[in-house]
């Protein structure tokens, strides 16, 4: 009598890709029931990892000084100790600038996971290896550095035209060629047009005179765009994968991908690819703007805030949070980089790794409240509210529409922020960028080719 799925699933096993090879073994070899059982056993899926009793160890950095910011740090820091009972989960930490960004369990922006063997994409996020990077650009103009620099950089949704694409380097191709996680057309495409690009939302282009030097500087901050927004997604539908197999309890934001399978491991290099790639995106946009000047780069620094950093067999997730630490970042070549507000200057900072810090500081200055609350907390046209919140600064908007959400109310107290960073050992501010001005993508959505054309339709109907 041949043997089918159904006989197999009455011995209790769930369907799987094996089935039909089981199948076929067990007929061709015509094995009795004792045999087939004992064939079978190869087949059992290892036992479900349960959620922690208890939750990891969880270091606070962050303390509330009103009644919002109570509301702020109580979210945060239940989200945090739900996701510290993931099984893989050894510690964690919350920074100053953190707030929450989604249901009870997503880490938090200001957030650190550090897991054990394991990969969490959706502690990363979409917008992986978010960065920024400062170039000297010595006693240069600051308003001829922020014309040059619109000059070249492009803000919002999509990426450039062909006549405006810079060159991609060959040696980075033939890397996301040989990723299996990169390589498909989406992600090649995205890599190539979106090059030379910094999206929108908090994404920014600074320039600032250094406190220390009165030197110019211009720094940037965006991510890994599209093309990082595509590895996200491949990374979560395998990472959602192996929770269902390995721990069902694990809520699906927290999933992961197991460092030591071929996964892991090709995961972990298209990891690394779209920082070589983040890395690249802020240099073609400082090396543009140098070359408009015709000026040298008197020194350039970047870091990270917004990515997986291992050590050893740990992988510290830091979802908006600064590394001190050299040792995640192979390619240091100076301090690190805390950008507040465009009315504050840029933190540049150093500092070494203590108990409390897990080796890391805050990246910003987070939010208290949520962009929709915010704009209707605020009364008076959108013009006034701009020009009262930047009074002697030179801020625009690449898509020449205000986003009063971006603006410096939007965001928690800096002073409040760097006193904590202060308080609890974050790091040692060892100059600071005065702000001159800075382009921001604005309310791109405004006016928008899908709106406009909305418009038009309704105003058609009409006639």
């Amino acid at each position: 009598m041949k043997i089918t799925g159904k006989e197999i699933i009455a011995l209790g096993f769930k369907p799987g890709k094996w089935f039909p090879e089981a199948i076929e073994f067990i007929n061709a070899n015509e094995l009795s029931e004792a045999e087939i059982i004992v064939y079978l056993e190869q087949f059992k899926p290892a036992p479900t990892i349960d959620l922690l009793e208890e939750i990891a160890d969880l270091k606070i950095n962050i303390k509330a000084e009103n009644e919002l910011e109570d509301i702020n740090v109580d979210a945060v820091i239940t989200s945090m100790q739900t996701l510290m009972k993931t099984p893989t989960i050894v510690g964690g930490a919350v920074m100053p600038d953190a707030c929450p960004t989604g249901s009870e369990g997503v880490i938090p922006v200001g957030g650190v996971a550090v897991a054990k063997n394991a990969i969490h994409p959706g502690m990363h996020s979409a917008d992986i290896c978010c960065s920024v990077m400062l170039t000297d650009f010595g006693k240069a103009d600051p308003k001829k550095v922020l014309d040059a620099a619109h000059s070249v950089t492009h803000f919002g949704p999509g990426g450039r035209d062909r006549n405006s694409q810079f060159r991609f380097p060959s040696d980075l191709l033939a890397e996301i060629e040989a990723n299996p996680f990169l390589n498909n057309q989406k992600c090649i495409s995205a890599a190539r047009s979106h090059l030379g690009t910094q999206g929108d939302g908090n994404h920014f282009l600074f320039v600032g005179t250094s406190k220390k030097t009165g030197n110019t500087m211009l720094i940037t901050h965006h991510g890994s765009r599209g093309f990082g927004a595509n590895l996200y997604s491949r990374g979560m539908k395998i990472a959602e994968q192996f929770r269902k197999e390995l721990s069902p309890q694990t809520l699906k934001q927290n999933a992961w991908i197991p460092f030591d399978t071929e996964e892991g491991k090709n995961y972990w290099e298209a990891l690394q690819i779209i920082r070589k790639w983040t890395k690249k995106n802020h240099e073609v946009l400082h090396d543009a703007t140098l070359h408009k000047l015709g000026i040298q780069q008197e020194n350039r620094f970047w870091n990270e805030h917004n990515f997986v950093f291992k050590d050893g067999d740990l992988f510290y997730h830091a979802k908006g949070a600064t590394p001190l630490d050299a040792k995640f970042m192979p390619d240091i070549t100076g301090p690190r980089l805390i950008p507040l507000n465009m009315s504050e200057p840029v933190l540049i900072v150093e500092g070494k790794t203590t108990e409390n810090n897990l080796g890391f500081a805050p990246h910003g200055a987070g939010r208290n409240v949520s962009r929709t609350q915010h704009r209707k907390s605020k009364t008076g046209t959108v013009n006034d509210i701009f020009k009262e919140e930047t009074k002697g600064l030179d801020v625009r908007f690449f898509s020449k529409e205000i986003d009063i959400t971006e603006l410096p109310s939007a965001y928690k107290n800096a002073e409040t922020v760097r006193n904590q960073m202060e308080e609890f050992g974050l790091g040692e501010v060892i100059d600071e960028v005065m702000p001159y001005g800075c382009i921001m993508a604005g309310n791109w959505q405004k006016n928008a080719p899908w709106r406009n054309r909305r418009r038009q339709d309704k105003k058609r109907k009409k006639f």
